[in-house]
């Protein structure tokens, strides 16, 4: 929603999607619309390429892992670049993060223009410090490229190897995010405790919510104060609360 995008296909396990799908609805009351599809089982991120491919049809797409977080003052500058840049270069834009342990993820190498060089995945002798995250954005040829690739030693259809491809292209650029800027991978229980505390830090500090839709829909025009407020006015907790104190304060 921060990148202007509207559109969005969801995808979880068949055990998991009813539990989405309560909580989120068809994404109208965000100014969005949300459509959801099963992955049966873990066979690789680029599988939603598969899944997802007459969601996305002729369209630029971007994929974002559930379970990373990311925070930062110019997060929607950065995220709008990378709309730019596969829009108007036909190039795919990934994103990066200074690690202290780059033998724990996949690297990118890239020069002073942001065009990637190599990735490599999880080495030994990292040639980097630079971590590809859980955000990518592509142009469409994604998905003939996501049929291209074969499954991994473990069985699995890599976004590495997706990427890979379009490195030998040269039309992969990378957007390092600095100083300032927080990603958490929230895919382990410590993690998910760390990234819980990091947020509750935050709003508690600023008073301000983090990753709100409704807000985001508010602020962007999707949604007035007059439509959120029919959708709030009579919910009760912290957050609606919250929802409903921003509205009063503002008027359509």
């Amino acid at each position: 929603m921060l990148a202007g995008i509207r559109d969005i296909l969801l995808i979880s396990t068949p055990q998991d999607l009813p539990s989405f799908k309560r909580l989120l609805g068809d994404g109208k009351a965000f100014g969005i619309s949300i459509n959801y599809a099963e992955q049966p089982k873990p066979e690789g991120l680029a599988q939603a390429f598969h899944i997802g491919k007459d969601f996305v049809e002729n369209d630029p797409v971007c994929l974002i892992l559930g379970d990373n977080l990311f925070y930062g003052a110019g997060l929607v500058k950065q995220l709008k670049q990378a709309v730019k840049i596969v829009e108007e270069e036909d190039k795919a834009v990934i994103f990066g993060y200074y690690v202290n342990d780059p033998e724990r993820y996949g690297v990118a190498v890239f020069d002073e223009k942001g065009n990637v060089t190599d990735i490599e995945e999880k080495p030994e002798n990292p040639k980097s410090n630079v971590a590809v995250t859980g955000l990518y954005f592509y142009p469409s040829d994604v998905i003939e490229k996501s049929f291209r690739i074969k499954p991994s030693a473990r069985g699995e259809l890599e976004i590495t190897d997706v990427n890979k491809l379009f490195l030998i292209e040269k039309r992969l650029k990378i957007n390092v995010l600095g100083r300032g800027y927080a990603w958490l991978d929230t895919g382990t229980h410590e993690a998910l405790s760390e990234a819980t505390e990091f947020i509750k830090v935050i709003e508690k500090r600023t008073g301000l919510k983090i990753g709100s839709p409704e807000e985001i829909a508010y602020y962007n025009g999707w949604k007035s104060a007059d439509e959120l407020w029919e959708n709030v006015k009579d919910l009760k907790g912290e957050y609606y609360q919250y929802l409903q104190h921003m509205l009063k304060n503002r008027t359509s």
